[in-house]
């Protein structure tokens, strides 16, 4: 096996994507023409009827290619483990809480274990593998979490910035990677955003909130803080926010009567969180077993709780818990598509021209700000406070629906401004958000399956980021990196040495490589004894010389190979960064 061979991605795979593309561009060539003419001429179709068309389009769209597409994500570094907590979790149940191994397992009983309970549950019902039926769970709960963005902004801001907002989440690379193989920040994202729909409901209807509004509140902070501690920012928000209709409020009714209408608001809310508070416990049993336990998870997670280690940032290797104050706006900055980045502005914008205008309505000043700060007080804090980071932006993809709304909110302010300008200008803006939408549904493409590591054109694409900042770190590559080399195995007639499997030495998640690789290899870090090295393309593993088996590369960047390392003397696979 001395020459080179590659691993190539099906044609059949490159058709769907191709499918994708002209359906997507379909659809943004169809948003154009309501913008431009629906807006201005008389129809029989309303244009709320046909914007909620499109975008019930648009998440079909996204369903099929999810459908299609789930079983090509690998696993990470947290997969295995969080399967483990499902099985725990369920046996607690099943055992009727006599069995509470789940409430010490790791430091995974502070997470909630609602989605991986549900995955482990499907799985029993549906023939599928275990893993797949985890990414298949995880693209159902990312599809809904568009959906929920979608009828947020339509209830903010009307049906075509609903649209825009569905449209820029859905080709936001890093939320439609993180859906499929992130079992923590991509469900907490979504419920994030129920608890926001709840909230902004709540604001329209002050003060007396419907029985769905209470139900919708409880049921987002259940799920929130049910998924992580952080969920309670969403107090700090809500008590931020609705200073403006308090305000109002005191200066029409008088501080009695502020008072007494906050109080009725409260006492018809009981009922909700009574449901969120349920909610949180079916979740996140070890949250009731102690009422101080949230409190504690809080505590913890304010500081890093593991033996530090190094990533690499612009280009330096730095400790996770030295990471400067750049780090976050940095990597949003190289990393959310540039449309959505220029209509975020433009909604922070509207939202301060909003709050500081005296005559603008209370309740929108309220529901601005609630997006604003839902968008970017998370990334504030971090700037402050300056917590270990890593991963780049994973742990903070719960604000990405918010930005996504707020940029429907810009989209909208930009296109009414426009419309006194005639419809020229407005073409011409919408034609150019059309451009920008192609531009990551074109990167989306190219990195299937490993969109989560995108960065934009201002980065350079990930052929710019590659030697400055982390790309695969969860080590989905290792997946087709498998599937090459059994195929090439195969192909070659090669048969495993007498008595013993293969043996292959991985650089990278170790228990996702053997689940990957199945039950003929042996898999583990000794390079001395092994017949093949498995390597990611990340700074911390060696480029081993010794023939190439398989290699995974994304615009011409290498995200895992395949050594045959028989016959070599390796002494280790990891690179010894430079101080």
């Amino acid at each position: 096996m001395n020459e080179q061979l590659r691993y190539i991605v099906p044609e059949k795979e490159a058709e769907l994507h191709s499918v994708s593309v002209q359906g997507t561009l379909g659809l943004l060539t169809n948003m154009s023409s309501i913008t431009t003419s629906a807006l201005d001429t008389p129809s029989r179709r309303s244009i709320e009827q046909t914007c909620d068309d499109i975008a019930l389009a648009v998440l079909a769209v996204v369903a099929i290619v999810a459908g299609l597409t789930f079983r090509d994500y690998g696993l990470g570094w947290d997969d295995y483990t969080h399967a483990e907590y499902a099985d725990l979790l369920l046996k607690m149940f099943r055992s009727g809480f006599t069995d509470t191994s789940a409430l010490t397992f790791a430091n995974l009983y502070m997470y909630g274990g609602g989605f991986d309970m549900i995955a482990a549950l499907l799985h029993k019902i549906i023939p599928l593998e275990l893993f797949e039926t985890r990414r298949l769970v995880g693209a159902i709960v990312g599809i809904i979490g568009l959906g929920i963005t979608w009828r947020l902004t339509r209830r903010v801001a009307g049906p075509v910035a609903g649209v825009a907002a569905l449209l820029i989440l859905a080709l936001c690379p890093i939320y439609y990677g993180h859906m499929f193989m992130n079992p923590k920040d991509a469900p907490f994202a979504v419920a994030m955003i129920v608890l926001m729909l709840g909230l902004v409901r709540l604001a329209q209807e002050y003060p007396a909130p419907s029985t769905r509004t209470i139900l919708i509140v409880g049921l987002g902070a259940g799920l929130s803080v049910g998924s992580r501690i952080l969920g309670g920012l969403a107090l700090i928000y809500a008590l931020i926010a609705f200073v403006p209709i308090w305000t109002n409020d005191v200066r029409l009714h008088g501080w009695r009567e502020t008072a007494h209408r906050m109080g009725h608001v409260l006492y018809v809310l009981l009922p909700g969180l009574v449901l969120g508070y349920l909610v949180m416990g079916l979740i996140w049993p070890w949250s009731i077993i102690d009422t101080t336990n949230p409190f504690k998870a809080l505590t913890y997670f304010s500081h890093f709780f593991e033996k530090p280690w190094k990533e690499l940032f612009d280009g330096a290797i730095v400790s996770v818990p030295d990471m400067p104050w750049s780090y976050l706006p940095t990597l949003f900055a190289l990393q959310l598509p540039e449309v959505m980045l220029a209509l975020l502005a433009a909604g922070v914008v509207t939202t301060a021209t909003v709050v500081w205008k005296p005559a603008s309505d209370p309740k929108r000043k309220t529901i601005l700000l609630l997006l604003t700060l839902a968008a970017l007080l998370p990334l504030v804090i971090a700037m402050v406070k300056r917590p270990a980071l890593y991963n780049g932006i994973r742990h903070f993809v719960f604000v990405i629906p918010p930005m996504a709304v707020l940029a429907g909110v810009g989209f909208a302010a930009i296109s009414d401004r426009l419309k006194k300008s005639g419809r020229g200008l407005q073409a011409a803006f919408v034609a150019l958000v059309c451009f920008g939408l192609s531009l990551p549904l074109a990167e989306m493409i190219r990195l299937h399956p490993y969109q989560y590591t995108h960065f934009n054109h201002i980065a350079g694409s990930v052929r710019g980021a590659d030697d400055r900042y982390m790309l695969d770190y969860w080590g989905l590559a290792l997946k087709q990196a498998s599937e090459g080399l059994r195929e090439q195995i195969i192909e070659r007639q090669e048969i495993p040495p007498r008595n013993r499997k293969w043996r292959v030495a991985v650089c990278g998640p170790q228990r996702p490589a053997q689940v990957a690789l199945g039950p003929d290899f042996t898999i583990g870090w000794d390079s001395h004894a092994a017949d093949f090295a498995m390597t990611l393309g990340e700074f911390y593993c060696k480029g081993l010389n010794a023939p190439v088996v398989v290699e995974i590369k994304r615009d011409d960047v290498i995200f895992a190979r395949v050594y045959d390392i028989r016959g070599s003397s390796i002494a280790s696979l990891l690179a010894i960064p430079a101080p």
